[in-house]
């Protein structure tokens, strides 16, 4: 028995963009994968291997207890409005906390970028899921899942090489301000579809009085 295996990569225009909003974010944090741990011990004073720890277990545990409590006030607001705009503001932090790692030198103030990071992933998350869940190819929510998921794999993957070769070459900084333009590029994915997610008010004509006066004549 033959099977024929056929992979249709067409997909709606909307899930397209936010796989490449989803590509751009996690594509750009994937700089920071191998060298974050190598920058803390390396550029903040009193810096352990603890600190690395701390700093992991401050992100994890930030984003876990707010995205909960942001994802049930997205779900209570009808439209995709909220979500929108969460979106925005989600990848605006995101793009401050990875400027903001240029000027950490204490332990104090690597917890606080941690922590505003972490609150931006924990918008971002729920508000991301909600439209994408929502406008899934019909009869392809598997596959649409699976695109993004995939896209993300490889994406994660080169650039954590392209970022430790980056860092070795030229620098943190280098890492850290791409990191800032790819999350601020993925809001152009965002603004070029929002008649998708933001649909036109319905304006109702008003009746008035017919005109029944006579053509001009001459």
């Amino acid at each position: 028995m033959k099977i024929k295996i056929d992979i249709n990569l067409k997909v709606s225009k909307l899930i397209r963009n936010y796989i490449f909003v989803d590509l751009a974010v996690m594509g750009a944090w994937g700089f920071l994968g191998p060298i974050f741990p190598i920058f803390i011990i390396d550029k903040i004073s009193g810096a352990t291997l603890g600190t690395v720890g701390l700093a992991a277990a401050i992100y994890w545990i930030i984003k876990s207890a707010v995205q909960l409590p942001i994802a049930n006030l997205l779900d209570k607001i009808e439209g995709e409005k909220d979500d929108f705009y969460a979106l925005v503001v989600s990848l605006i932090l995101s793009s401050f906390a990875a400027f903001a790692f240029l000027a950490v030198r204490s332990l104090a103030a690597l917890y606080l970028v941690q922590a505003i990071h972490a609150i931006a992933f924990a918008i971002y998350t729920p508000a991301w899921s909600g439209v994408f869940s929502r406008h899934l190819d019909k009869s392809r929510y598997s596959f649409d899942w699976s695109l993004d998921s995939t896209a993300i794999g490889f994406a994660s993957g080169i650039s954590g090489l392209i970022g430790g070769l980056l860092a070795n070459w030229f620098g943190y900084s280098i890492v850290f301000i791409l990191v800032g333009i790819f999350s601020l590029t993925s809001i152009i994915f965002l603004i070029t579809m929002p008649k998708l997610i933001l649909p036109e008010p319905v304006i109702k004509k008003s009746v008035g009085i017919p005109d029944h006066r006579p053509p001009a004549i001459g």
